[in-house]
């Protein structure tokens, strides 16, 4: 029993040591780059949930917001989100949209032209009319993940800018 626990304590630790050694990082641990450590945050719809939602991951990563005109800027286009009918019913109702939710958004850094990117989030919606109130319940809550993912997409684009 001691042998066992002893193997399983070195093999733990082994674990922990490969992972930290391989440039492991936590999912929601961006490397931002130095010149983007702090930025000036604007978008459309300033008290929109997506700003909200990129607002709190910019705090997350340590990112500063500030107000200076010669910082950084991160801009926010408008959200946008499309159905597009994918099956039908043999009665001819809708049976399953594809939900399409994309922003668009840039980042200009000193006197540099804006670069801009496109976020794209698909998903599948099956649309049953006999559960309309649980359905629309059920949109509501897609839409919001679908945010999620869009805010966690703009922050791993900041990581992956090329700044020189």
């Amino acid at each position: 029993m001691r042998v066992l626990r002893t193997a399983l304590t070195a093999l733990l630790s082994l674990a922990i040591l490969a992972s930290a050694g391989c440039g492991f990082h936590l999912k929601s641990d961006y490397l931002i780059p130095t010149e983007l450590q702090s930025l000036r945050l604007e978008s459309s719809d300033k008290y929109g949930e997506l700003h909200r939602l990129v607002q709190e991951r910019l705090r997350l990563s340590d990112i500063e917001e500030v107000t200076t005109a010669t910082a950084p800027r991160l801009w926010l286009g408008n959200d946008n989100l499309e159905r597009s009918t994918l099956s039908l019913f043999p009665s001819g109702q809708v049976a399953e949209y594809e939900l399409i939710y994309s922003v668009r958004f840039s980042v200009t850094i000193a006197d540099n032209a804006p670069q801009n990117f496109d976020v794209e989030i698909r998903r599948d919606y099956l649309d049953d009319p006999r559960t309309a109130l649980a359905k629309n319940r059920e949109l509501e809550l897609l839409l919001k993940e679908m945010r999620v993912q869009a805010a966690d997409q703009i922050l791993r684009t900041l990581s992956s800018i090329q700044t020189q």
